[in-house]
């Protein structure tokens, strides 16, 4: 389960057996989101009010290039 990015106590991760689209976990406590990298759509989350999630996603939207690239090199794509 490697760990990109911590972010204001956010973790962003993504498990080591995926499947498309591209997306990143976030976690913070028992708060918990996914968000697809090309769309930006939230695909799950619970626990987060919609500022947070305002938040998250604008962070993603920031650093996509690092989730991306860590995700391709991850899945060698």
């Amino acid at each position: 389960m490697p760990t990109i990015l911590k972010i204001d106590g956010f973790r962003f991760f993504f498990f080591s057996n995926e499947h498309d689209p591209k997306h990143i976990h976030i976690e913070k406590a028992d708060a918990y989101v996914r968000i697809e990298l090309d769309t930006l759509k939230i695909t799950d989350s619970y626990n987060l009010n919609s500022k947070d999630i305002k938040k998250l996603v604008e962070l993603v939207k920031q650093n996509n290039e690092i989730l991306q690239g860590a995700w391709d090199e991850y899945f060698k794509r």
